[in-house]
């Protein structure tokens, strides 16, 4: 028995499956779970002593790489001046700034401890400034944990949701109507039954949850122009993209400006720390300058929001984004071209620092067709590529991550090693 298999079998004796967040359970993929020690550039170290290129990332906030120095010394700087306060600090407005002048979108910001608080209080603050109770979602897009978003998709133009997790009231899940990614049609026809109960549009811009998918432009112009006209709330959840994609996230990508703008990950530097802001005339409506109400005891933790500034700090190196887009290109085309010599029907997609994988003829526009993929295939690929050192996210509906950090020798040995495990997968 491996230290990871004694450390796994421990933790189901006091955790729910072993783990904190559900995906680490490795249940999509089957066999034991990685228990990581140490983390240092692109590499993890797990509990077994084996270095693995790490695709993951923590998810996406560590795009500089683990244990960047730079974010190393920010952190036992700010711990020295002590751990919380549960009041302003300068660190805070230095936080908020730089969120400001990098979106323009934003005109005010609020700071939480994580992305599913983001996103629960953006629905909150758009239904307090529209009076309306409804959102829109999208098959496939994951926002969080809160419960008006566990909702299942539907296949439908108007399918209204049902609960898919215990606990959630169907009361709640009926006030979210769930639309498939990248259907105008539909979207025409939820605005035309529904627009005078729907407060606002949630939508990952570019999706990472139902592994990498992206928008065409004319259905994200769609999303702007349908809430234009009838008055609910633009919201871009770019807590994965954000900072990932592009400088300026999606939105400067693609210069197409939400109302509302939800933001983690990248901007904690790997620690937790989520922030939502937008139009000046929404965010006004915030207790306690309004009448919704979001609160948060560790709220702008100092030493969270120090790792976050760093970060970001060294995502303004001239050329950083062009660089990791590059990178990440490399990375897609190697493996497409690997599978392609293997004789394996594979496909891979990448945008800024974000990439997804396929196996299937071509790069999936919507949930269905992710769906559609082989996931049985993936999963032979993805335990070959671990055994061999490389660790890609454990479900073939997860988004993957390159960061600074990662060298051209990475990418090769990864590539290498892919064409080994396409021979057999």
């Amino acid at each position: 028995m491996t230290r990871n298999d004694e450390l796994f079998e421990r933790a189901q004796r006091t955790i729910p499956a072993g783990v904190n967040s559900p995906v680490r359970a490795f249940r999509s993929v089957g066999g034991t779970p990685r228990f990581f020690t140490r983390g240092e550039g692109p590499y993890a170290w797990d509990a077994d002593g084996r270095r693995l290129i790490d695709y993951v990332g923590s998810w996406g906030p560590a795009i500089v790489g683990h244990a960047h120095p730079d974010v190393v010394r920010a952190v036992q700087d700010a711990a020295t001046r002590g751990l919380s306060f549960g009041a302003p600090t300068e660190v805070e407005i230095e936080m908020a700034e730089t969120l400001v002048r990098r979106l323009p979108s934003i005109e005010l910001v609020r700071l939480v401890s994580s992305g599913t608080e983001a996103t629960m209080s953006a629905l909150r603050l758009a239904r307090g400034f529209t009076g309306r109770p409804k959102i829109v979602k999208f098959e496939g897009c994951y926002h969080g944990h809160g419960d008006s978003l566990l909702v299942k998709a539907g296949s439908g133009a108007l399918t209204f949701g049902q609960p898919s997790s215990a606990g959630v009231p169907p009361e709640i899940a009926n006030q979210t109507v769930v639309l498939p990614y990248n259907d105008v049609d539909a979207l025409d026809a939820a605005f035309r039954a529904e627009a005078h109960a729907i407060a606002g549009i949630i939508v990952e811009p570019i999706a990472g949850n139902m592994n990498l998918v992206v928008p065409s432009r004319e259905w994200l112009a769609a999303l702007r122009s349908t809430c234009d006209r009838h008055g609910a709330v633009l919201i871009f959840d770019e807590v994965m993209t954000g900072f990932r994609v592009h400088p300026r996230g999606v939105q400067g990508l693609t210069g197409i400006t939400p109302d509302l703008t939800t933001l983690g990950k990248v901007i904690g530097g790997g620690m937790p720390v989520g922030a939502f802001g937008g139009r000046r005339d929404i965010m006004q409506k915030i207790a306690p300058l309004g009448p919704v109400y979001q609160a948060g005891t560790l709220s702008g933790n100092p030493v969270a929001v120090a790792a976050g500034l760093a970060t970001l700090a060294l995502t303004e190196a001239p050329g950083f984004y062009d660089r990791l887009a590059a990178k990440t290109r490399a990375l897609t085309d190697g493996l497409a071209a690997a599978a392609k010599r293997a004789g394996v029907s594979f496909c891979a997609n990448a945008v800024g620092g974000m990439f997804g994988l396929y196996f299937a003829d071509r790069v999936p526009a919507s949930y269905a067709e992710v769906m559609a993929c082989d996931k049985e295939r993936f999963n032979r690929f993805f335990h070959a590529m671990l055994d061999d050192g490389i660790y890609f996210a454990p479900s073939a509906y997860e988004a993957g991550f390159v960061s600074a950090a990662h060298g051209d020798d990475d990418i090769a040995e990864t590539i290498r090693k892919a064409e080994r495990a396409f021979a057999g997968a």
